[in-house]
């Protein structure tokens, strides 16, 4: 059967400085490092052999997935795939939390952590990034329907790759968890919906 883990990159220079990064190319910050570091050590202190990682191309999830398949030892590589980059956030791309509802409302969604912007002048829609994360899980369910995958990605797209295994409606999944840097989240048939988080990770972004 299946199984794949979905991760979020470690943390980058953006995340650092609390700007919302979407798909510029950032790396990770030195604490992202030792986050990527931890959530390989976990994955093997809980005994789970990964065979594929897949990946975002963009360098703080890339770097995030060459770390973990350093450490982790017996993958058949780093696989990059424009479908698991993060959501274009257009107009927002670049700017702090703050200007959020200054440019995006009235079209916004609050959670407890996360203030989300719906439809960014020039960006990304949710059920456009929905299109996105349903093709690469089709292509993983058909190339690897009996081997354990890590996929390693951004916030946004993480739930909605959530949504899309799961097939849950895209605006009860933003309001379901937060996804942290490097926090691990299994995608089974044997896993229930309820069941997000396997591994929790320390979080130090502003």
């Amino acid at each position: 059967m299946l199984q794949i883990y979905l991760t979020r990159h470690g943390q980058d220079e953006d995340n650092a400085k609390g700007l919302l990064n979407g798909q510029r190319d950032t790396d990770l910050t030195e604490t992202g490092i030792s986050q990527a570091r931890e959530l390989a050590l976990k994955i093997r202190e809980n005994n789970i052999q990964i065979d594929y990682i897949y990946s975002s191309p963009l360098r703080r999830a890339f770097h995030t997935a060459q770390i973990a398949d350093s450490l982790l030892g017996g993958t058949k590589g780093v696989f990059a795939s424009d479908d698991l980059k993060e959501r274009d956030f257009g107009i927002m791309t670049g700017r702090s939390k703050g200007e959020i509802e200054t440019f995006c409302s009235p079209n916004l969604l609050s959670t407890e952590t996360v203030l989300y912007f719906l439809k960014p002048e020039g960006g990304e829609t949710y059920p456009e990034l929905i299109k996105r994360t349903q093709r690469i899980l089709r292509f993983i369910k058909f190339l690897h329907f009996n081997e354990n995958v890590l996929v390693v990605s951004h916030g946004d797209t993480a739930k909605m790759l959530y949504a899309s295994y799961y097939n849950l409606d895209w605006k009860k999944t933003l309001q379901m968890f937060h996804v942290g840097n490097a926090d691990l989240i299994m995608l089974s048939e044997e896993s229930p919906v309820e069941e997000t988080h396997m591994l929790k990770m320390k979080q130090y972004n502003n």
